[in-house]
């Protein structure tokens, strides 16, 4: 199995904004990973996948995983998910002092 980079970037959160770092409308399977070593105790980030099931349809919560404070594991993956119409990746930081947030999404 092969990943490929789809998209990545680096985001400096706003506290209680839920920013949109990438869609993607290609069919596959695909992993968002974050790089969380900048957080500290009282931040809690929120990452999120969300997706499309069927043509026309509206955009549901696919995946979510909250971290809170400074993170065992700084590189924090969610697990493939599949899409064939369109997913998108988001993160909010929902507490403490806003952090820049290195991420990517990668493609099967």
């Amino acid at each position: 199995m092969s990943w490929t980079l789809a998209f990545s970037g680096t985001q400096t959160a706003v506290i209680n904004t839920e920013h949109s770092l990438a869609t993607s409308t290609t069919n596959g399977t695909f992993v968002f990973e974050v790089d969380a070593a900048a957080m500290a105790a009282g931040d809690v980030t929120e990452l999120r996948i969300k997706g499309i099931t069927l043509t026309g349809g509206a955009t549901n919560l696919m995946w979510k995983q909250t971290l809170q404070g400074p993170q065992v594991c700084d590189r924090v993956q969610s697990p493939p998910v599949a899409s064939d119409i369109s997913i998108s990746v988001t993160l909010k930081q929902i507490a403490g002092t806003g952090r820049a947030y290195p991420w990517k999404l990668l493609s099967i």
